[in-house]
């Protein structure tokens, strides 16, 4: 009796570490569709920005800074899989790669990603000056990145919905015996990196207050 006491007080402290590192493929997986699916609701708003960018210009600018974060978080975790995949990492490597179709346009997609928001980053700190030279490649780099990610996220739309529903609609429970399942492992981890990822752009969005005000004068 007293062994199995000292088994199930001892098992808490062993699960912490599964907890928030755990998950294998099945975590990065979840932790990618979940930070996917925020994206696609932020990635709305900046959308409905664009159709009336005058009056909401200050709204597009502050939703562009927030998206750094998760975005940077995305483009962790996607890379992290490969990674692993090319390392020949046995879990990996049974899941397998994305389709053919997605890992050809996996590069264009990073790319234009980095290109979107240097662009647009390098707009907001230059200033209304540098409309005829940076703003052109901003449009460009976002009409072609809107493309493939359209495609990105019509294909990982089954997977972005799972995601957010395993780990924050039904999140699974802790069971009798003191352990996670196996799908629960690193949910702590995923919640804490996805909200990590939004304060991040939250604090950068705010700090950069100040510089919307060249842009809105320049609007009037």
């Amino acid at each position: 009796m007293a062994v199995n006491r000292q088994a199930s007080a001892s098992a808490p402290a062993w699960s912490r570490p599964r907890r928030l590192f755990g998950g294998g493929t099945t975590g990065n997986e979840r932790l990618t569709g979940a930070t996917g699916g925020i994206l696609v609701v932020l990635l709305a708003i900046i959308g409905l920005t664009i159709v009336r960018l005058g009056p909401l210009l200050w709204v597009h600018l502050f939703v562009g800074m927030l998206l750094i974060g998760p975005v940077a978080l995305k483009l962790a975790s996607t890379g992290y899989r490969f990674f692993r995949y090319y390392t020949a990492d046995p879990p990996y490597k049974r899941k397998g790669p994305p389709a053919p179709a997605l890992r050809l346009i996996a590069p264009l997609v990073v790319l234009t990603t980095i290109v979107v928001f240097a662009s647009g980053v390098a707009l907001l700190f230059v200033g209304p000056s540098s409309r005829g030279t940076l703003l052109p490649i901003h449009k460009a780099s976002f009409i072609i990145w809107v493309a493939f990610m359209a495609v990105h996220v019509l294909a990982h739309l089954p997977t972005m919905l799972s995601s957010l529903k395993a780990d924050y609609v039904r999140p699974a429970r802790r069971e009798d015996s003191g352990g996670w399942p196996n799908d629960a492992n690193g949910r702590a981890g995923r919640v804490l990196s996805l909200a990590s990822a939004l304060v991040l752009g939250l604090v950068l969005a705010i700090l950069v207050i100040p510089d919307f005000a060249p842009w809105i004068a320049a609007r009037h």
